[in-house]
């Protein structure tokens, strides 16, 4: 061919330039990216086409089978939208009640007591507002692009898949809580008074002794002993008033799993856990300061006697010549301060290690509202049904390797006359390419579940590192404040939704017959004769 080109070039009488020969030498080369995507492209837009006509189609010579479905689709339709709607009007009752009362110091005082609890609350208020318009199709850009409907569609199945499991988990717990409310009531009762004589009243006491063998201060460890025995006693009388309406609150706790999932209850849990505790709480907080002075105190005093003196605008310790009476008052504070830093700082172990496990198990509670949250539920459901959907790489597998030296059907492919005399290969090459044939397979890999839930779980806990560990130690050695809370990261809230009740059925059944359209699609869509594409 390239001397039949050359042939035929040369007999025109003009000369081409020798860009142009050098031009036509390169061989072309396919962007199959663009190939593909405007082939899948095309086949989503006529899958778009296709799933509208369809119901059309299929609605001309209906069955009974098929009339007696639809009936009760439009009967589940019905349903699922009178559903929400009672739930969307309890929902703006109550926004537009902590909207009229948002200025009272009871609401400011109650959104910081509850504040996990309305988070959780607000989260769960926007589901339930937006799950019809999340599962409506009416974005015509996003059906044209096989990338933008994948998106859309995870996104979409995310919402609804997330709030059904959480509101299933949640009739399950409530109604095991419902029905066993009394010997839950009696069981966390026993626990709490365990741990207040047990734990709290006992530790205190020991403090105030000889604990371990050390030889504390007896007046000062009497002294915070003493009013760490009567917080105690203080926030356990007023709590005997109040254990017999907690019997309710497991009742109202199960009821408000069953009507709006695990998590909300899961985040009240953790506010009642910080109000319940909060004498335990108190108590660190105040011996933490204690302990924190007494420790910059020591420090500063014992920067005097090494003639140095910190530097606030240069963050450094300078030298410093200090007078005599400042060593003299130095050294007689510094003796009897640092003989209480062990009484001290034995009270301050005791509640920083009750302190630390009531946080503990907060973080844990929020830990499973996190991963609840974060859970993909509709990926693992198609990765278990269709694994073709999470592709992860290519390999071959070798299937047979045949040796065809001379009288292999190959060489007819290579053709040295077709080839410059430079650029011919010798019949050594030839007979060491033709030699070896390999038959192999085309196999592709999937993503694991673990794989494909790993990144959803990194970015709802991303906040917590190794300078967040080493900050809470630092802060626990050194008597500073630590964070309660790991910070994890929830769904983000929509905008509120506000439109009239009757708009917002219609909406909800809209959404669920748009649902029936896609069914009539893929059923018939499913009968056809398999077409392949690139996917």
């Amino acid at each position: 061919m390239r001397y039949w080109n050359s042939s035929e070039h040369g007999k025109a009488s003009p000369k081409k330039p020798q860009w142009v020969d050098e031009l036509q030498q390169k061989q072309p080369l396919n962007d199959m990216d663009t190939v593909v995507l405007a082939i899948n492209s095309a086949s989503a837009a006529q899958k778009y086409f296709e799933r509208h006509d369809s119901f059309k189609q299929s609605s001309a010579n209906i069955p009974i089978i098929s009339m007696f479905c639809t009936f009760m689709w439009h009967i589940l339709a019905m349903s699922l939208a009178s559903l929400s709607t009672l739930f969307y009007i309890f929902i703006q009752f109550f926004h537009s009640f902590l909207n009229f009362e948002s200025q009272s110091w009871v609401y400011s005082a109650s959104a910081k007591a509850f504040s996990n609890t309305w988070i959780n609350f607000r989260i769960r208020s926007c589901q339930i507002l937006y799950w019809p318009i999340f599962l409506q199709d009416n974005d015509l850009r996003s059906q044209t692009s096989v990338e933008c409907a994948e998106k859309v569609a995870l996104h979409k199945h995310s919402l609804w898949s997330s709030l059904v499991v959480d509101i299933l988990l949640g009739d399950l717990i409530g109604l095991a809580l419902l029905f066993h409310a009394e010997s839950v009531c009696s069981w966390v009762s026993n626990i709490a008074s365990n741990l207040t004589n047990e734990l709290l009243r006992s530790g205190s006491v020991w403090l105030m002794g000889v604990p371990a063998g050390f030889k504390l201060n007896i007046e000062l460890a009497e002294v915070l002993g003493m009013i760490s025995l009567n917080t105690i006693q203080i926030w356990s009388t007023l709590w005997i008033f109040v254990g017999s309406l907690f019997i309710y609150f497991i009742k109202g706790l199960a009821i408000l799993a069953i009507l709006f999932g695990v998590t909300i209850p899961a985040a009240l849990v953790i506010d009642m856990i910080v109000i319940v505790t909060l004498h335990v709480s108190t108590l660190h907080w105040l011996i933490s300061i204690l302990y924190s002075q007494q420790l910059h105190a020591l420090a500063a005093l014992w920067r005097i006697f090494r003639g140095r003196k910190w530097n606030p605008l240069r963050q450094r310790l300078d030298s410093f010549d200090y007078t005599v009476k400042q060593h003299v008052v130095g050294s007689l504070l510094f003796t009897p301060l640092l003989l209480l830093l062990p009484t001290t700082s034995v009270f301050y172990i005791f509640f920083s290690i009750m302190n630390t496990a009531i946080s503990l198990s907060c973080m844990f509670i929020e830990v499973i509202i996190s991963v609840i949250h974060a859970t993909p539920y509709i990926k693992i459901a198609l990765r278990l049904i269709k694994p073709r959907r999470f592709p992860l790489g290519i390999w071959f597998e070798i299937i047979a390797c045949h040796n065809n030296s001379s009288h292999s059907p190959w060489s007819a492919y290579i053709d040295r006359n077709s080839l410059p005399v430079d650029e011919a290969p010798r019949k050594e090459d030839i007979d060491r390419t033709v030699s070896s044939v390999l038959i192999s397979i085309l196999h592709s890999n999937y993503l694991s579940i673990g794989q494909m839930v790993l990144p959803h779980y990194r970015k709802a806990f991303s906040g917590v590192s190794r300078s967040y560990i080493a900050t809470s130690v630092f802060g626990l050695l050194s008597g500073n404040k630590v964070a309660s809370t790991l910070g994890a990261t929830l769904p983000s809230t929509m905008p509120w939704l506000c439109i009239p009740y009757n708009e917002y059925w219609c909406l909800c059944r809209n959404s669920v017959l748009a649902c029936m359209v896609d069914c009539n699609y893929y059923r018939c869509h499913d009968s056809r004769p398999p077409s392949f594409g690139l996917t």
